[in-house]
């Protein structure tokens, strides 16, 4: 043991014989650096395009942001196609068309033409028939009266003549109807005229008011065209899909942890990547009665005003929901927080031509603003503009005292 003493002993002798540190040595170590600052005079703050303002608290919307991508308004959307079957035989309406309620898109041949119009000229003669047969029995009523006022007829054959006219009343009715059924069937259904060419349709070319038309039924724009000329299409096939693309839907996936905040009617504002700053203003127009099982999100519909056309479907977009107001806090421009040796920082106006970096702790982003929760205090002048022109002024300045 007397070896071990005797080591200890002699570095403890060591290390109290060591010199104190010089006083300026020892200072430097416990006292930080003196605050950093960048001086401008006022013609470079302007050549610089500096901006100042003093920050005071202000109350900002509660937001929630989700993220989805814009579809076609489905209230807005109809799919096209034809009343029978038949053959397509002229096409006028491509994609991208903007095309008006009633307009022509196509003009299709059908059987059905000819046999409604065999079955209306029938109908027509049928009619005819009935009426010169109800024209007889009036006059056959008639003269069976007068013979039994004269008393040269008997009650029996007068009763007779008019149970005659009332059946061939009754039959002239039944075929009118069935007259005007075949009418509209021709002129409100497949909207050509009742009456057609005599000779069969091989024997003349194709005309337009014997094909039946293809209308849009509102106005929008053609978004698909699944039909050519000389294609045979039945009663099933959608031939065009049209939407009015003034009117568009979001669905936004929206965490299931949000789902009691939302509410149908809730204000929404959507930016889309083709349009960097610029907010589209909405509204939530339903919210899905079942979540996504995979993703534990629910969908939600948010109807989107498009005047203008500058949205497109399919396109990708962020949704900021407005669920509220919040408490009064301070907000700077994005552009006013620069990172200095790691940390979010902001330059704060000390003097005229003085500008000191002053690190805070930045919250939550509102539109181009964003919340400082500390290192700044209501009414201090901050830098909103040219923020990065003093960072680089003040990173020059660190380089030369290195």
């Amino acid at each position: 043991m007397r070896p071990l003493v005797v080591l200890a002993a002699a570095i403890w002798s060591l290390a109290c014989s060591r010199p104190e540190p010089s006083g300026a040595v020892a200072e430097a170590k416990v006292q930080p650096r003196a605050p950093r600052f960048v001086t401008l005079s006022p013609e470079a703050q302007r050549e610089a395009a500096i901006a100042i303002e003093r920050v005071q608290p202000a109350a900002a919307p509660l937001q929630l942001e989700a993220s989805g991508r814009i579809t076609v308004n489905e209230n807005r959307t109809w799919r096209v196609g034809a009343v029978t079957e038949g053959r397509i035989i002229r096409v006028y309406a491509a994609v991208g068309d903007h095309v008006e309620q009633g307009q022509v898109l196509a003009r299709m041949h059908s059987h059905d033409i000819h046999e409604s119009r065999a079955e209306y000229r029938k109908a027509v003669a049928e009619v005819a028939r009935l009426r010169a047969v109800e024209a007889y029995a009036r006059r056959a009523r008639d003269r069976a009266r007068r013979l039994y006022e004269l008393k040269a007829g008997s009650l029996e054959q007068a009763e007779h003549a008019e149970t005659e006219l009332r059946n061939a009343q009754a039959a002239l009715a039944n075929a009118e109807a069935d007259l005007e059924r075949v009418r509209k069937h021709l002129v409100e259904f497949l909207q050509i005229p009742a009456e057609g060419p005599e000779e069969p349709a091989a024997t003349h070319a194709h005309r337009e008011e014997d094909l039946i038309p293809i209308k849009a039924p509102a106005s929008g724009t053609v978004l698909a065209r699944n039909v050519t000329a000389g294609a045979v299409v039945s009663s099933s096939t959608d031939l065009f899909v049209i939407s009015d693309l003034a009117s568009l839907w979001m669905i936004a996936a929206v965490a299931e942890e949000h789902l009691s905040k939302l509410r149908e009617g809730m204000s929404v504002r959507v930016a889309v990547q083709a349009y960097p700053g610029r907010w589209f203003p909405a509204h939530i127009g339903r919210i899905a009665e079942e979540l996504d099982p995979t993703t534990r999100t629910v969908k939600v519909r948010v109807e989107l005003p498009n005047p203008a056309g500058a949205l497109k479907p399919e396109m990708y977009a962020r949704a900021e929901i407005v669920l509220g107001r919040s408490e009064p806090a301070l907000f700077v421009p994005q552009e006013a927080v620069q990172e200095i040796e790691g940390r979010p920082a902001v330059f704060v106006q000390t003097a005229p031509n003085r500008f000191e970096p002053r690190w805070v702790r930045t919250g939550r982003t509102v539109g181009r603003d964003v919340e400082i929760g500390s290192g700044l205090r209501p009414g201090e002048a901050v830098v909103v503009r040219g923020s990065y022109i003093l960072k680089s002024e003040l990173f020059k300045a660190t380089l030369a005292e290195e």
